[in-house]
């Protein structure tokens, strides 16, 4: 019986430490793809939810999602419809494993690449992304997405829209904001 449990503890921590590797080897995927994973704190997530002005139905892209935290925020509180990009297949799992179990519907999470995203649909794009990764498409967004598009960025100023931001959030170390595509 003594071998049977102590054989059991090993293979439950030889599970856990494949899981970890498994993990830290998606992080540093995101790294070497541009994309570092940094969660947002959940009182900036609110104070520029808030701010956002977003209503039931709207169709918000987050780009570079990690772990949902803010698409999930704003489809629970505002009703949001709406999809989530990541390049890190391991932080799509969570996202989605986190949205099941919030039970939240109408909100997706992918992995594919930032750079060819189509910005054409949605009504808010969330961006917390590196600004040599912004500047890969930060000219498409202008293009490609419709009149009166909200794009907010947390983080790093999109520097191809700077005529059209209206406001900023100003947070330590991170601060958010807010264009609006004419």
């Amino acid at each position: 019986m003594a071998t049977f449990i102590y054989l059991t503890a090993i293979f439950i921590e030889l599970i856990f430490l494949l899981f970890f590797c498994v993990y830290v080897l998606s992080l540093l995927y995101s790294v070497l793809r541009g994309a570092f994973y940094v969660p947002t704190k959940q009182k900036e997530i609110d104070d520029f939810l808030g701010e956002a002005g977003l209503k039931k139905g709207r169709y918000l892209l987050e780009l570079g999602s990690g772990d949902g935290r803010v698409l999930r925020c704003a489809a629970r509180i505002y009703g949001v419809v709406g999809k989530g990009i990541d390049i890190n297949p391991t932080l799509n799992l969570l996202a989605r494993f986190h949205t099941r179990r919030q039970k939240l519907k109408d909100i997706v999470f992918t992995t594919e690449n930032v750079k060819t995203t189509d910005f054409s649909k949605a009504d808010v794009i969330y961006i917390f992304l590196m600004p040599k990764l912004i500047k890969t498409f930060d000219k498409r967004l202008l293009k490609e997405s419709k009149r009166k598009t909200l794009i907010i960025s947390h983080g790093f100023e999109v520097h191809t829209l700077f005529k059209y931001r209206f406001k900023t959030i100003e947070h330590k170390p991170f601060s958010t904001y807010f264009y609006k595509i004419p």
